[in-house]
């Protein structure tokens, strides 16, 4: 015959360990403060109630945290250059010719922070318009590269003006 009733330690266990049946100190079966709480309560950073099973569970990954997360925006990974530094360091830049300082950075936007004592050929991806000011009116240029036709009409009005 099926045994469907398992006795209780109550039952079973009258006489042995003082009223603890089988569960050593008796405040070890008072609710769940020796096991930490319901659940995964008393996992925490510097808790050692439940960390030999957090880490057959989780591994590792539990504690702390982990990777980054994006908050869905790109970020603007364009490089930009001052005119003031690129004066300073117009050797690392640039090649000096007959006609100026010949200059390709087709990574770069320039901005126009600075002032420009020299004459400057420039190549490069973008420009703000007081940079184009300036180096104009040092007597160089400025040429975007890869620009849609529509900025590039605006500088060449600029260049009529």
């Amino acid at each position: 015959m099926k045994k469907t009733h398992k006795r209780t330690k109550c039952s079973r266990m009258h006489g042995h360990g003082m009223g603890t049946h089988g569960t050593g100190c008796r405040k070890n079966r008072r609710k769940s403060g020796q096991s930490g709480g319901v659940g995964m309560a008393g996992s925490g950073k510097r808790a050692d109630q439940k960390k030999t099973l957090v880490l057959k569970l989780y591994g590792n990954a539990y504690f702390g945290k982990q990777g980054i997360t994006s908050k869905g925006t790109k970020r603007d990974t364009r490089q930009r250059i001052n005119l003031k530094d690129l004066m300073l360091n117009v050797e690392k830049y640039g090649k000096k010719t007959k006609d100026g300082w010949d200059i390709a950075i087709p990574k770069y936007k320039i901005l126009g922070d600075g002032e420009v004592k020299e004459k400057l050929n420039i190549k490069c991806l973008e420009a703000s318009q007081s940079a184009i000011d300036k180096v104009k009116k040092a007597g160089g240029k400025i040429e975007i590269l890869k620009k849609s036709e529509k900025v590039k009409e605006e500088i060449e009005e600029a260049d009529e003006e």
